[in-house]
C-alpha cells in the first residue's frame, strides 16, 4: 500500500514522463520516441525535499502526489549450497 508524503497536486501533461529525482523533488522529461536524437534536461515541477530510503519505491501518483511504497523483492529464496565431494 502508497503512502502520500507530500500533496502537490501535479497536473500531467501527454508526452512527458514524471518522477522523482535524486533530490527528492518532483521532476518531469520529455519522453524518448523512436527516430529521436539526443537527450533531455529535467525540469523540477516541485520542490519537495524528500529524504529517499532504500528499499523504498517513490512515485507521482494519479492525483499528482508524492508517495512512496515499499519495493516487493521478487525471486526464490536462496538456500545454503551443499559441499559436493569430487570423486578421483
Amino acid at each position: 500500500m502508497a503512502k502520500v508524503l507530500v500533496k502537490c497536486g501535479i497536473k500531467r501533461e501527454p508526452g512527458f514522463l514524471y518522477f522523482v529525482n535524486k533530490t527528492g523533488d518532483a521532476a518531469r522529461v520529455k519522453m524518448k520516441r523512436p527516430g529521436m536524437k539526443g537527450s533531455f534536461k529535467q525540469e523540477v515541477v516541485a520542490k519537495c525535499g524528500i529524504k529517499r530510503e532504500s528499499g523504498m519505491l517513490y512515485f507521482i501518483d494519479k492525483q499528482g502526489n508524492v508517495a512512496a511504497a515499499a519495493m516487493s523483492r521478487g525471486g526464490r529464496k536462496k538456500t545454503a549450497k551443499k559441499a559436493v565431494k569430487k570423486r578421483r
